[in-house]
């Protein structure tokens, strides 16, 4: 019954197969919940070369997925090879124009670009889909690296829960989002129920969880 249901939602909102594609509003921000984990790619000389990103998203939005793409009909939770084959990469898909990734990486306060993704896996846990991708970027040793992964339009609410990866003689300290005072900055700008604020204003960076990595200097 919940399966049947999620399929009229899925066709009652106009489900988009990419995350973030945008869908017609339906319900008020967020659409979408995602557990977010990073994991970073150090090379042999102790830099950064770029960042696994693993999203876990939020059971509702799985079965809406699922039943979107015609995947695992038989209700078991179980996807056969094939059916993560085509959930691979579901995510990555229909990009808006400019669209960076929801992930956005900042050193001395300059942008460090990021190349396109590189989807890597999709399978099923206990009930939630769960993506890998790659974002790869220049090689270095950040004295200090600012990292926010964030939807800007705050269609999705991207939560920061892991970090790994970072070589010897780094240290990382996530603050997370001060949800009530962003808030408060929505409801300034005319609250959660004018839709057309999160596409003009992009809002999103308020709910941002911010993670600050710093690395001593390679001897």
């Amino acid at each position: 019954m919940i399966r049947r249901l999620s399929l009229i939602l899925a066709i009652a909102i106009a489900l988009p197969l990419g995350l973030f594609a945008r869908a017609p509003a339906a319900l008020a921000h967020p659409h979408v919940f995602v557990d977010v984990t990073l994991r970073f790619l150090p090379d042999q000389d102790g830099r950064l070369t770029g960042v696994e990103v693993i999203w876990r998203y939020d059971d509702f939005f799985s079965l809406l997925v699922l039943e979107d793409m015609g995947l695992d009909p038989d209700g078991d939770m179980e996807l056969t090879g094939e059916e993560r084959a085509a959930l691979k990469g579901f995510d990555l898909a229909d990009w808006p124009e400019g669209f960076e990734g929801a992930l956005f990486l900042e050193a001395g306060g300059e942008t460090i670009a990021l190349e396109p993704p590189e989807p890597i896996s999709a399978h099923l846990d206990e009930g939630r889909i769960v993506t890998r991708h790659l974002r790869r970027f220049t090689p270095l040793r950040p004295a200090s690296l600012v990292v926010r992964p964030y939807d800007p339009t705050y269609y999705a609410a991207l939560t920061l829960s892991r970090v790994g990866g970072l070589p010897d003689g780094c240290k990382r300290r996530i603050e997370e989002a001060d949800k009530d005072a962003a808030d408060e900055i929505v409801a300034g700008l005319g609250g959660p129920a004018n839709e057309s604020l999160f596409e003009e204003v992009e809002v999103g960076i308020h709910y941002a969880d911010t993670l600050e990595i710093a690395c001593a200097p390679l001897s």
